[in-house]
C-alpha cells in the first residue's frame, strides 16, 4: 500500500491530482442514536399534551359547568346544604284571655290593688288581689316574679312580660290557666302603655325565614 493510500481505500491506488483530496465519511451510528432520541423526546411530550387536554375538557369544564349550574339555583353560591321546614310559629293569646293574680310580696301597702287595676285597663282579666304567699312574701327582691303553669312559658307568660321590664318568669305544676305577677322590692310601676303596647306588637310578628330549595 502507498503512503499516499488513505487507509480504507481497500488496497486500490489513486491518482491524486489537483489541490483536492477524497474525503472520508465518519459513521453514521451516532447520528441516528440521537435523532432516535429526539423524535422519543417529542412523541413524548406531545402524548403528555394531550392527556392534560383531555383532562380538562372532560374533568375541570365538566366540573365548572355544573358549579355553574348550581349557584344558579343555589342562593348561596352553590353550596348544597339541607334544610329543614320549620312550623309555623304559634301566635301568642292576647291579653283578654288571660286571667292575673297580682299579689304585692314588698312591705308597701296599696301595690297590689293598683297594679291589678292598671292590668285591667289594658285588657287583662283579674284574679285574686292581695299579699303574696309566703313562700314569696318580703323575699322577692327583683321587679317582680310572674309564674304559670308549664304551658304558659312560650306564650301568656311572654304576653305578661310586655306589662313588666326585668320580671323573672317560671313555672309550677298547677292545673290552672290563671298567671301570678308577684311585686317585688325593685319594683317601681308597669312599663309605659306605650312600650308595652309596642313588646306586644314584637311579640306577635316574629321574625320567619323565608323558604328555601331543600336541593341548595
Amino acid at each position: 500500500m502507498s503512503m499516499l493510500t488513505p487507509p480504507g481505500m481497500g488496497g486500490k491506488k489513486y491518482r491524486i491530482t489537483g489541490d483536492r483530496y477524497p474525503r472520508m465519511r465518519r459513521p453514521r451510528h451516532r447520528r441516528r442514536i440521537v435523532l432516535t432520541l429526539l423524535a422519543t423526546a417529542c412523541a413524548l411530550g406531545l402524548a403528555g399534551w394531550g392527556t392534560l387536554q383531555l383532562i380538562d375538557v372532560f374533568g375541570g369544564r365538566s366540573g365548572t359547568a355544573q358549579a355553574a349550574q348550581d349557584k344558579k339555583h343555589c342562593p348561596d353560591g352553590g353550596r348544597k346544604t339541607a334544610v329543614r321546614a320549620t312550623p309555623a310559629a304559634q301566635k301568642p293569646p292576647a291579653p283578654g284571655t288571660l286571667t292575673v293574680n297580682v299579689f304585692n310580696a314588698t312591705q308597701r301597702s296599696g301595690l297590689a290593688k293598683r297594679t291589678a287595676d292598671e292590668l285591667k285597663k289594658r285588657g287583662f282579666k283579674i284574679g285574686k288581689v292581695g299579699n303574696a304567699p309566703a313562700a314569696y312574701d318580703k323575699k322577692v327582691k327583683g321587679a317582680g316574679i310572674l309564674l304559670g303553669p308549664t304551658a304558659a312559658a312560650d306564650g301568656p307568660l311572654k304576653v305578661l312580660a310586655t306589662q313588666l321590664t326585668g320580671a323573672e318568669q317560671k313555672t309550677d305544676g298547677r292545673k290552672g290557666a290563671d298567671l301570678d305577677l308577684i311585686i317585688g322590692d325593685a319594683f317601681k310601676e308597669l312599663a309605659t302603655p306605650q312600650a308595652a303596647a309596642k313588646s306586644l306588637a314584637v311579640l306577635n310578628r316574629p321574625a320567619q325565614e323565608p323558604a328555601r330549595d331543600a336541593t341548595c
